[in-house]
């Protein structure tokens, strides 16, 4: 699978490998709030969090990692 990268306002790049995919599944599936979201990533804030979300494919926070690797 490729990695991607996802460039914030901030200029700050977000690799989307495996934890932070797994990290993103979880996001979407649980009440996980974006504070929480932005500390498993390392993000600095809340908004970096929901600007990631907004601008990240909603494929890759709904599919598992591992369909997304058996697909690739």
């Amino acid at each position: 699978m490729d990695v991607q990268k996802i460039v914030l306002s901030t200029g700050r790049e977000v690799v989307l490998d495996e934890h932070a995919i797994r990290v993103l599944n979880k996001y979407v599936r649980t009440q996980m709030t974006l504070e929480e979201l932005a500390k498993e990533l390392g993000l600095a804030s809340w908004e970096e969090a929901y600007e990631l979300v907004l601008k990240m494919p909603s494929y890759v926070m709904w599919i598992p990692y591992v369909m997304q690797k058996h697909l690739a």
